[in-house]
């Protein structure tokens, strides 16, 4: 156990301890000699500022109850913690990159120096833990960032929105409720003006954002939930149906383990593995569910197994 291990322990020993703590406990608990032991204590006090004293009566030491509560100066967390912070930053870095790196260098370089005490190397986190973006879209920060600002701010977005179906681009006023990262994409949830109600703006066809200096409407967290979460996925809306799928034995390894959509029914019968999912608008599982090939088969409704039948069709009109 190296000293950042120790002082970490140390100080955990004596903010919990009801009694003084003796000295055969520390020596104990880090696995260490009483001159190791002495010289954290010393550097406790010197260094951080701990009030650590010792008591006769008891024979221990404890952090002195008249100082108040002692936590140990600026930023100061195990490896274990401090690795999952440099990981967790890494992802945020692979989902949006530049949405905290200037802001989180001061303290990327404290986290650096932390690890570097206790014996360790930050660089083994790109060695160790690499995320792999697969057909992600790069949302400009020139984009991301009114809308982020908007967002948090609770403040009206005006901005240029071409849609996927349109012709041309539509400027649209609208009250940001939440930003998504769904399926390697960004989405913002908000009320639209023109529709008077809410939608769902992909970032990567809006252009031109400006944050207007307006209060946006405030919608409630449980209708927004129910905007997002009824259907299945993002993009559906008011569940109108229910999906009835049944998948091979070999798929069912990993379907049976899948959430899909909360109000899921998964069920193993002797044909195979049965799921049953509400869902509004079918693209996006129909999407889903070609993933499966051969390993799957619509059930019902009759319209949605129409629907996957018609894509097989055309699929297999391309290459026969």
């Amino acid at each position: 156990m190296n000293r950042f291990e120790r002082i970490y322990k140390i100080h955990e020993m004596l903010r919990t301890a009801r009694q003084p703590v003796p000295m055969r406990a520390f020596i104990q608990a880090l696995d260490s000699s009483r001159n190791s032991v002495t010289r954290d204590f010393e550097y406790l006090r010197d260094m951080l500022g701990a009030p650590l004293v010792y008591s006769r009566e008891h024979n221990g030491h404890r952090y002195d109850p008249g100082a108040g509560v002692f936590e140990l100066p600026g930023f100061w967390m195990n490896s274990g913690e401090l690795y999952a912070l440099l990981a967790s930053e890494q992802l945020l870095e692979q989902v949006q990159p530049g949405l905290l790196g200037d802001r989180l260098l001061p303290l990327k370089e404290r986290i650096r120096n932390l690890l570097g005490e206790s014996g360790h190397s930050a660089e083994r986190i790109s060695e160790k833990i690499q995320i792999q973006p697969i057909q992600f879209r790069v949302i400009s920060p020139a984009i991301f960032d009114p809308v982020a600002e908007a967002t948090l701010a609770a403040q009206q977005l005006r901005f240029d929105y071409h849609s996927r179906s349109s012709v041309a681009s539509e400027n649209r006023l609208t009250h940001p409720q939440r930003l998504i990262h769904y399926r390697s994409n960004w989405y913002l949830v908000a009320h639209c003006e023109a529709a008077q109600d809410l939608r769902l703006f992909s970032l990567d066809r809006i252009a031109a954002p400006v944050v207007q200096n307006v209060p946006c409407q405030v919608v409630v967290p449980v209708d927004l939930d129910h905007f997002l979460g009824s259907g299945f996925g993002i993009f559906g809306g008011q569940a109108k149906s229910t999906a009835h799928l049944r998948f091979s034995a070999q798929a069912a390894k990993w379907v049976a383990e899948e959430s899909w959509h909360p109000e899921q029914v998964g069920e193993w019968r002797d044909e195979g593995y049965h799921l049953s999912l509400p869902y509004a608008d079918s693209p996006e599982l129909v999407m889903d569910i070609l993933r499966y090939a051969e390993h799957v088969e619509v059930l019902a409704p009759a319209e949605l197994r129409t629907e996957v039948a018609e894509k097989i069709r055309k699929m297999y009109g391309i290459y026969w």
